[in-house]
């Protein structure tokens, strides 16, 4: 059976629908934000991955949402672009103005339908949210052919209410319907009965793309996006890492790699090119200033590594005996030695190449090889790890308000720890000295000095990125103000540095952050 959709044609029953919302649900994860810039890279990055949707955000959040929808829209190509919107009519025009400029365009509007939801969030009655169903997606569709609907908290909804809220917007041309497990509730037998009874009882679902959108609240989010495939949604809604509200999404590479190891249970098929799967996980934790953990499926640092003899003897014989994947089918690669302090501008160019950061600009070349000059003078082996952290370092923050310029610490067991820090603020640098109860403390003083807040750090984390006295630091920092969390990273083979490097990227964020406001609440 094939399905045509406007902006995919004629679907197989085969084909699954990757549709990333890294960059909308994503972002809201507590400590996440983005500025434009970075918004921009990650998009092309999952465009480069092979996501099929790009979810850029929700246009009525703020200006900067609108902003980072409408360049998306611009300048990424390839990849369906979409804007959320409720159903208010200001939303979903908000939506549309944003989306306009892309070659390939969708409104994805949303309504709660679940009992609690809308006696307390909406304070609507049921009929009342049925005729804003089919007014939404009707509105939506003025503006482009590709409109998605979704029912949020879909997973708690009266069956029959849910039935006739998905024929409201299918009769009023949503050619996506998504059932969210909002709260991630549901467990796999749920979403596959929840999926199983729309496509049997609702008219006209057999010409729609059903999809599933699953949260991590009891860990199920994975094995409930595999439970709605199975069932007939076309689907998967899912993020980069499985970031997401509270405990998150269900993770793209999770999803896809289980689709890829697991045919004979899940026969599907998806556009995504595996092996960059890895460089795009990197990438955001590198932008949002979160790592992923070491055990994460996919991309933590221990997925591929054994410690147990009997499992080391194992894969020495045979990968296979316990490995289910090869590392290189997502990206893995073994620890290499590259480039030293004689290395050129083009070799170093070569390298990021390989890396899978493609063609760099000269101006963020420049910077990184400055930095990675630096680094070899003072690093004796130079690995790929390094050169991905440094890269990162430099080029994300790039377009950052305030920027580290220079450190010089004073500490030890008789002396009293001082710092004298340099900084530029919005292109003025500032000196500052500052004293503390150690070396990293008298540091974080000194920038609260020159850039005042009131923000509380909430998490300090220092680790190594290889091997070695000689590694470089990778330190993590979490900020909250007012309620708002946000997490910077920062790598240097000085620690203290590269715990400089973190405060200034978390406040950064923080910037961002203050300039995101809750959009106003939708009337009845």
């Amino acid at each position: 059976m094939t399905i045509n959709h406007p902006n995919f044609g004629a679907i197989a029953d085969d084909r699954v629908i990757i549709f990333d919302t890294t960059l909308r649900d994503g972002e809201q994860s507590p400590g996440f934000s983005m500025n434009l810039d970075e918004k921009l890279r990650m998009a092309e990055a999952l465009a480069d991955l092979g996501v099929d949707v790009i979810e850029a955000g929700f246009p009525i959040a703020s200006q900067g949402d609108f902003e980072s929808v409408r360049r998306i829209a611009e300048s990424i190509h390839g990849p369906v672009i979409t804007g959320l919107a409720r159903s208010g009519r200001e939303d979903i025009l908000r939506a549309a103005e944003a989306v306009k400029p892309a070659e390939r365009k969708r409104i994805h509007t949303f309504i709660s339908t679940s009992p609690l939801h809308m006696k307390y969030k909406l304070r609507m009655e049921p009929e009342a949210v049925l005729e804003a169903v089919g007014r939404s997606v009707a509105l939506a569709r003025e503006f482009t052919d590709d409109v998605e609907w979704s029912a949020e908290d879909g997973s708690r909804t009266e069956p029959d209410f849910l039935c006739r809220c998905v024929e409201a917007a299918i009769s009023a041309g949503a050619s996506t319907i998504n059932i969210p497990d909002t709260v991630g509730y549901a467990v796999p037998a749920d979403i596959a009965r929840i999926f199983s009874m729309l496509r049997e009882r609702v008219p006209g679902a057999d010409g729609v793309i059903f999809s599933t959108h699953n949260h991590n609240d009891l860990g199920l989010a994975v094995a409930n996006t595999l439970a709605a495939v199975n069932a007939g949604a076309r689907q998967i809604e899912c993020t980069i890492n499985g970031i997401g509200e509270r405990a998150g999404n269900a993770a793209l590479e999770e999803v896809v790699m289980a689709i890829r190891t697991r045919r004979d249970a899940v026969p599907f098929n998806n556009g995504i090119e595996t092996t960059k799967i890895l460089r795009t996980s990197k990438l955001l934790a590198a932008i949002t200033g979160f790592d992923v953990q070491p055990n994460k499926a996919i991309v933590g640092r221990n997925a591929f590594a054994h410690e147990s003899g009997i499992h080391q003897d194992g894969v020495l014989k045979n990968a296979a005996t316990y490995e289910i994947m090869t590392p290189e089918s997502v990206g893995w690669q073994k620890t290499s030695l590259v480039l030293g302090k004689h290395s050129g501008r083009a070799a170093f160019r070569d390298k990021l190449r390989a890396l899978g950061y493609g063609e760099v600009g000269d101006n963020a070349l420049n910077d990184a090889f400055r930095r990675f000059k630096d680094l070899a003078d003072r690093k004796k082996l130079v690995y790929d790890e390094d050169i991905t952290a440094l890269f990162d370092e430099t080029v994300v923050r790039d377009q950052s308000r305030i920027k580290f310029i220079s450190l010089e610490v004073w500490s030890g067991s008789k002396a009293k720890p001082r710092a004298v820090l340099e900084l530029e603020v919005d292109g003025v640098r500032h000196e500052q000295e500052a004293f503390g109860d150690g070396p990293v403390d008298a540091t974080f003083n000194a920038i609260r000095a020159i850039s005042p807040h009131e923000a509380e750090l909430r998490l300090f984390t220092v680790g190594a990125v290889t091997e070695g006295t000689d590694a470089q630091a990778r330190c993590g920092v979490r900020l909250e103000e007012s309620g708002k969390l946000v997490d910077g990273q920062g790598a240097d083979t000085d620690t203290i540095v590269a715990a400089a490097r973190a405060y200034i990227h978390a406040l950064n964020k923080l910037m961002v952050k203050r300039a995101r406001t809750e959009p106003a609440a939708l009337s009845a």
